[in-house]
């Protein structure tokens, strides 16, 4: 499994939570026994599979947001590629999944996961998908992006409902399962209901059904999750079953 990550991330963007110090560190420092591969910033044309052109130029208007806005969506293009060999986990930031095609919103930009699945789909690389959100927050961007694409399936884990995962996942027919992987939901970070060992029983659920449907081809990436304190041993947990 490869983690991907450039030391571009620990930079502070912003004043936003998702921006906060100290937040990246917490995770990596977690990993270490992972192998980390570095990205490259997307290209333009990259973002304008998802966005209009309008969005995109108005996130360009911030240097710092745009530079690690667009390097997030490099991290998770290529852990989309990584996928075809094996699982991967985009650490990134900025989110992504309240990113609609003209609109974003809750720390997010450019939606990373979205711009990842339209690339597989445009290149011809896959026929469907599906993404799994399990953040605390719906992903209203990304179910804004996918509104009107047969071809890809969005679901968004409610309260402390895993089982509905499982039930989702085990529903439709996709060659990739792609995660918005946000922890915020835990009980010691803003949504107050899951424990440590929920986000590797998640982790579990998406890889077996990967394994058994679409070849195992599986990546995610960083959404929420803002306690430092604990978000390191959640992300490490999520990759235990995941991997």
């Amino acid at each position: 499994m490869k983690v991907v990550f450039s030391p571009e991330f620990y930079r502070v963007y912003s004043h936003e939570p998702a921006a906060e110090p100290g937040r990246m560190e917490a995770i990596v420092k977690e990993l270490n026994n992972y192998a980390f591969v570095e990205p490259k910033p997307a290209e333009e044309v990259d973002v304008l599979l998802v966005h209009t052109r309008r969005h995109f130029e108005e996130v360009k208007r911030d240097r710092d947001v745009f530079e690690l806005a667009m390097l997030a969506v490099g991290g998770a293009l290529l852990s989309a590629e990584i996928a075809f060999g094996e699982p991967s986990f985009a650490l990134i930031r900025p989110p992504g999944h309240h990113a609609s095609p003209d609109s974003a919103w809750g720390f997010c930009y450019f939606n990373n996961v979205a711009i990842a699945v339209k690339k597989l789909l445009l290149g011809k690389k896959i026929s469907r998908a599906v993404i799994v959100d399990f953040d605390l927050h719906y992903g209203d961007g990304t179910a804004n992006t996918f509104r009107d694409e047969p071809r890809v399936r969005y679901y968004h884990m409610s309260g402390r409902n895993i089982e509905g995962i499982l039930e989702f996942l085990e529903k439709y027919e996709y060659d990739v399962i792609a995660v918005s992987a946000g922890f915020d939901r835990h009980r010691d970070d803003w949504g107050g209901l899951l424990d440590t060992e929920d986000y590797t029983e998640i982790g579990k659920i998406i890889r077996d059904l990967a394994e058994e449907k679409c070849k195992g081809r599986r990546f995610a990436v960083l959404e929420g999750g803002y306690n430092h304190e604990v978000l390191g041993r959640n992300v490490k947990a999520f990759l235990r079953g995941f991997d």
